[in-house]
């Protein structure tokens, strides 16, 4: 979908903390919403789009996509899509094996989405699944991703999102680099 740009999702640090704190100020807080995860997901034209997962006071998980642009020195948010978690019946990574961003959200509709990166694919799904547990406990199918990476007892469970990606790359590539090594015979 164009040119990328530098990411903002949850997983760039400062920046991000910044715009999640934005975020939930400006748009959540006035909805009486609080803002649980957000990741960025590719858009057209200059504007950013975020694909939010909120509470509402009434404990309804809400998920959105919203929309964020800069006018003369202002940031502006505006919800352009908008769900319930009790309506999302799959979550699909398209393929486990693959550092892919792309997943689709199956509501009454299929919608073909794009992550910035696959880890906050992953942390998107990881924090859904949280809130599935926690609020709505119903059968919800998260299929076409590394089980390992969904699980937060899991070893690569991490609250740097990218480097759990990044420690498993750098376990495979050094397991290989000690079997290039052994003899053979």
């Amino acid at each position: 979908m164009g040119a990328r740009r530098p990411p903002l999702s949850s997983s760039a640090g400062a920046m991000s903390s910044l715009v999640k704190e934005d975020l939930a100020k400006r748009l959540f807080g006035p909805r009486r919403q609080r803002l649980h995860e957000f990741i960025e997901v590719e858009g057209a034209g200059a504007q950013r789009y975020y694909l939010c997962a909120a509470v509402t006071k009434s404990e309804e998980v809400e998920i959105c996509m919203v929309k964020h642009w800069r006018v003369n020195r202002e940031e502006k948010y505006e919800i352009v899509e908008k769900w319930f978690l009790k309506d999302l019946e799959m979550i699909d990574g398209k393929e486990a094996d693959t550092d892919n961003p792309y997943f689709d959200m199956h509501f009454h509709k299929v919608y073909n989405l794009e992550a910035y990166s696959c880890a906050s694919k992953y942390t998107f799904a990881r924090t859904i699944s949280k809130l599935n547990a926690m609020y709505l406990k119903k059968d919800l199918k998260i299929v076409n991703f590394d089980e390992t990476y969904l699980n937060d007892d899991s070893i690569w469970s991490s609250s740097n999102r990218d480097c759990l990606v990044l420690m498993r790359i750098c376990f495979y590539a050094s397991n290989l680099v000690c079997l290039s090594l052994c003899p053979l015979s």
